[in-house]
């Protein structure tokens, strides 16, 4: 099942970032605008991978495995891309900076959750969360390389409002999943080593 379509189009969104980062180190709109492609043809394979393991059946452990991962190592890298090569208004890299600790905290959430096997169903909210965001970041990734518009205020906004939307959902994560961590204490051992 490693291979099936939906895991090789999950696959596909990790291998394109060491891509899209060599990109950053490349100058003028061409690289830019490459960038913003990968991107979105990373995204759309978001939506892809998904439907087609639906539809042919072919949901596996290793696809619900890994879609988050990629998902994240994509959103992340390109995060930390566009704040290390000033690309972003100092705001907006708080902006970055929510995302990605929403991300890591969510992340942990689930890894918890999934001991005590407990779900933790995405939102409606946090859907819309990463529809704004996956359309800011192609339109920072591209940036002045646009000149009609303004371009890098217009992806900002669209990152603020991806970061409010994540501090709400990151909340609501963290509400739903409390009583769950109260209710399963791990007796310590002090014997153990600890992260």
């Amino acid at each position: 099942m490693v291979t099936s379509l939906p895991n090789l189009l999950t696959l596909s969104r990790i291998v394109v970032i060491p891509v899209m980062v060599a990109l950053f180190y490349v100058d003028g709109p061409t690289a830019r605008w490459g960038a913003c492609a990968l991107f979105i043809a990373a995204a759309i394979t978001d939506w892809f991978d998904g439907y087609v393991a639906r539809s042919r059946n072919q949901v596996s452990t290793f696809g619900r495995f890994l879609d988050p991962i990629a998902d994240k190592l994509l959103v992340v890298s390109v995060l930390f891309m566009l704040v290390a090569f000033n690309r972003v208004s100092q705001l907006s890299i708080l902006s970055a900076l929510v995302i990605v600790l929403r991300e890591i905290m969510v992340s942990g959430l689930r890894e918890f959750l999934a001991e005590v096997r407990v779900g933790l169903p995405v939102s409606r909210l946090a859907k819309w969360k990463t529809g704004i965001q996956m359309v800011a970041i192609p339109v920072l990734l591209v940036g002045d390389a646009l000149t009609i518009l303004p371009t890098r205020e217009i992806g900002e906004v669209g990152l603020s409002v991806a970061a409010a939307l994540t501090l709400i959902t990151g909340w609501d994560y963290l509400r739903s999943g409390w009583h769950h961590i109260r209710a399963n204490p791990v007796p310590v051992d002090p014997a153990s080593p600890h992260d």
